[in-house]
C-alpha cells in the first residue's frame, strides 16, 4: 500500500529529536530527524518519483530531504532543478538536492553554467560545486587559471556558502592539478580563509594550503 504524504509526515515529526534539532539549528538548518532514521524510511518506501515531488511541495524540510533520497534525479528537467534550488534555503537540503540528484542529471553542466555567476550567493555557490566535481572528474574545458583568477578576486569577502565552495574548488584544482598547485596554494595563504577553521582531530583542515598538501601526501 502506497503511503500519502500526510502519513510521512506524521511519521517524520514522529522522529523529530530536539537534541537533533539543536544540533542542525547550530548548523544553520531547520529540523530534529536522525538523519539515519531518515535514510531508513527512504530505504522502506524505494524509489517513487510523484510521491517525491509531492512531499517536496509541502516546504517541510524533513520531507524535503526524503524527497530527495526516493527521487529519479534524471526526470526532473531543468528548470526544476533551477527552482528547487531556488526554493531550498537550508544548507543540508541544498548540499543533498546539489550532491543526490543535480551531479546525476544530464542537465548538470547547463545549470552549472547558468548557476556559476548566479548573483544569489547560494545558487552561486551550487555553481561552484558542480564545477569543483568537474575539477576533479571531468577537467578537460575549463578554464582552471580563469577560474584561480574569479578566486583570488572574490573568495575573501565572499558570503559564506559561497566562499566554502570556492575554497573548495581552490583546494581540488591544487591537488588535482600539479601545473597550478603553487598557485592554489600561494592564493590560499594570501587570503587566509578558514585558516582557523576548528577542525577535529584525525580530520584534514579546509584551510586550502593545509588540504591540497595533505592530499598530495597521500597520493604519494
Amino acid at each position: 500500500m502506497t503511503e500519502t504524504v500526510a502519513e510521512l509526515l506524521a511519521e517524520l515529526a514522529a522522529l523529530e529529536d530536539p537534541e537533533v534539532r539543536v544540533v542542525n539549528e547550530k548548523h544553520g538548518d531547520d529540523h530534529g530527524v536522525n538523519l539515519g532514521r531518515l535514510r531508513a524510511v527512504a530505504k522502506r518506501l524505494k524509489t517513487q518519483q510523484e510521491l517525491s515531488v509531492e512531499l517536496w511541495a509541502t516546504g517541510d524540510t524533513a520531507a524535503r530531504l526524503l524527497a530527495l533520497l526516493i527521487c529519479r534525479p534524471k526526470a526532473f528537467g531543468r528548470d526544476d532543478l533551477d527552482a528547487m534550488l531556488r526554493e531550498a534555503r537550508w544548507p543540508k537540503v541544498i548540499d543533498w538536492l546539489v550532491g543526490y540528484v543535480v551531479k546525476k542529471s544530464p542537465h548538470a553542466e547547463s545549470v552549472r553554467q547558468a548557476w556559476f555567476e548566479d548573483p544569489d550567493p547560494v545558487v552561486a555557490g551550487a555553481g561552484w560545486a558542480l564545477t569543483a566535481e568537474r575539477v576533479v572528474r571531468q577537467p578537460e574545458g575549463l578554464d582552471l587559471a580563469g577560474l584561480l583568477d574569479i578566486i583570488e578576486a572574490g573568495m575573501k569577502d565572499a558570503p559564506e556558502r559561497l566562499q566554502w565552495a570556492m575554497n573548495t574548488c581552490l583546494a581540488q584544482i591544487g591537488i588535482e592539478h600539479p601545473e597550478h598547485r603553487a598557485r592554489a596554494v600561494d592564493i590560499g595563504e594570501r587570503l587566509e580563509v578558514l585558516k582557523d577553521y576548528p577542525t577535529p582531530p584525525n580530520c584534514t583542515s579546509p584551510f586550502a594550503p593545509v588540504w591540497i598538501t595533505e592530499m598530495v601526501r597521500r597520493q604519494g
